[in-house]
């Protein structure tokens, strides 16, 4: 489904859901209004996690839409408390899949996309039917539940094993309006007192996440991140509202039963009341937690840690298995390749520091780390280089087959970088170990140098942040790579001055070691002059 649509919407798909999300509190509607519509929070979820592994959505927009998707799953649950059912759409599946079939076979590339997304739709909706049919059938055998009635009069601890028990019914039946159907049958027999089902349907809020967190686990690392917001935000919530439990349900049914608005309703005060309640607590804690959507981003960003980032391992961060689209897998190497020049930046780093150094220790880790990074460096480039090229395999147009081109010689400057920087430290080590030193002026002109390198640096590390490389100019990197050459050139006519008691054989060496660390920086500079440039040709 999410192929399909990617593929018949391609770039305007992006346009769309930013417009739905540009702000947290559209995106909460519009997860609101998907779910009322589609009477599934589990389908919901699982569209925006896949929309999130294929980069049309951010954490943030994504943690607005589940928010939304928490309330529009309580239209739901009124549905079932009045006794009307609930519109299914599985119902409407296999019409849907015969519509969707005979367009994958059609000559025009838009209609076969439309009916790949189609029938991937269908199939969402009926793998959640077979999942919810194939359970132990608890939704119509609430007997086989009676015997909890012997647990529920315990207090905090009886509210605790039944937020549990809520849980795990939601994660057996895959369906927390089934759920809550079952809740609120063991309160009509009297089985279970208010306080009790109300820790129930608290439980359930958390066990509907856990469909968002299997449907990540195929994802890469933002896909696991956004079914992290997901669970992190009906965990907090349930955690302050069951302290409050024993406070809030007598208040809501002593509500409900002074309501005119509720006094001449067929059903029960108490289903009532159930129901009030986990319309309440949703809302509520959208209202209570809306504002700490940077917060919970931060949260499941520690929780789920891309190893990426990490010095001691690597993998591709942002490309996963679901996106197969060339204009959105565009995307993703997009992102991949800004991550790549911040590791090759890191290396400056760790260079000029090296440079600096005079403890051999730090010097030797330093070496060490610089070698690590150069061999990232190359994996990085053959993965990027092996992904695009299965990219090419589709047909492309003549725009995306131009942009594929530019950023595999982008990571080809980008990977001679890495060489450079291991050419660099290998030279450092070579004076250390010869204890060839250098005097104040060239200690300065080197600094000097790596400053150019890092205002490069900084320049393409903006360019490439850009979602559209239309506006870029080259006049900032031209200015830059000029004064890089002009110091190199001014470095081959000049004669240093050393002190008249240093040996002149020594002398002759660190301007032979310094002169291959000029030339080794130029041609960094270089190469990012080029990735410039080559942004300019998208």
């Amino acid at each position: 489904m999410s192929e399909g649509i990617q593929r018949a919407a391609g770039s305007q798909l992006r346009n769309i859901l930013r417009s739905m999300t540009k702000n947290r509190y559209l995106g909460v509607f519009s997860g609101f209004l998907l779910t009322a519509l589609v009477q599934s929070s589990s389908a919901t979820t699982v569209m925006t996690v896949s929309f999130v592994n294929a980069g049309l959505l951010s954490l943030g927009e994504a943690a607005g839409i589940m928010m939304g998707a928490n309330v529009g799953t309580t239209i739901t649950g009124w549905l079932v408390t009045i006794g009307t059912g609930k519109f299914e759409i599985s119902e409407y599946v296999l019409p849907v899949l015969a519509i969707g079939f005979p367009m994958i076979f059609m000559t025009r590339r838009k209609v076969r996309f439309w009916g790949e997304f189609l029938i991937g739709f269908s199939l969402l909706f009926l793998g959640l039917s077979y999942l919810q049919n194939t359970v132990p059938d608890l939704q119509n055998t609430p007997e086989t539940l009676e015997f909890l009635k012997t647990y529920a009069n315990n207090g905090y601890p009886s509210l605790i094993a039944f937020i549990l028990i809520g849980a795990l019914i939601t994660i057996i039946i895959q369906s927390s309006s089934a759920a809550m159907a079952l809740t609120l049958v063991m309160v009509a027999k009297g089985w279970i007192p208010l306080e009790t089902a109300g820790a129930m349907i608290l439980g359930e809020n958390i066990g509907t996440t856990l469909t968002a967190e299997v449907a990540s686990l195929v994802g890469n690392v933002y896909a696991k991140r956004s079914a992290r917001i997901h669970s992190l935000f009906n965990v907090i919530g349930v955690s302050w509202v069951i302290l409050l439990l024993p406070l809030i349900i007598p208040a809501l049914r002593d509500f409900v039963e002074h309501s005119l608005f509720f006094r001449f309703s067929p059903v029960g005060t108490d289903t009532i009341t159930i129901a009030l309640f986990h319309s309440l607590f949703n809302i509520c804690n959208v209202l209570l937690l809306i504002g700490f959507t940077p917060w919970l981003i931060k949260l499941a960003e520690r929780t789920i840690r891309s190893k990426g980032e990490e010095d001691e391992a690597f993998r591709l961060a942002y490309i996963g298995a679901m996106v197969k689209t060339p204009e959105l897998s565009i995307v993703e190497v997009q992102k991949e390749v800004l991550r790549f020049a911040k590791l090759t930046n890191r290396m400056s780093g760790f260079t000029r520091t090296l440079f600096l150094s005079t403890d051999k220790s730090e010097q030797k880790a330093l070496h060490k780390r610089i070698k690590k990074y150069e061999g990232i460096t190359d994996r990085i480039e053959i993965e990027l280089s092996s992904y695009l090229a299965e990219i090419s395999s589709d047909r492309l147009s003549s725009k995306i087959s131009v942009r594929v081109r530019n950023l595999l010689s982008i990571c080809s400057y980008l990977e001679r970088i890495g060489d450079n920087y291991l050419q660099i430290s290998k030279n450092i080590k070579r004076k250390t170990e010869n204890k060839i030193w250098f005097n104040q002026v060239q200690r300065e002109k080197m600094l000097y140098l790596f400053d150019l390198i890092d205002e490069a640096f900084a320049l393409m590390i903006t360019n490439l942040s850009k979602d559209s490389y239309s506006n870029i100019s080259i006049v900032p990197a031209e200015a830059i790579e000029k004064q890089i050459n002009k110091f190199r050139k001014s470095m081959r006519n000049e004669v240093f001055e050393s002190n008249s008691d240093i040996d002149i054989e020594l002398n002759v060496d660190s301007q032979i070691i310094f002169t291959l660390l000029v030339n080794q920086l130029e041609k960094i500079g270089n190469s990012i002059y080029n990735v410039s440039e080559t942004l300019i040709d998208n």
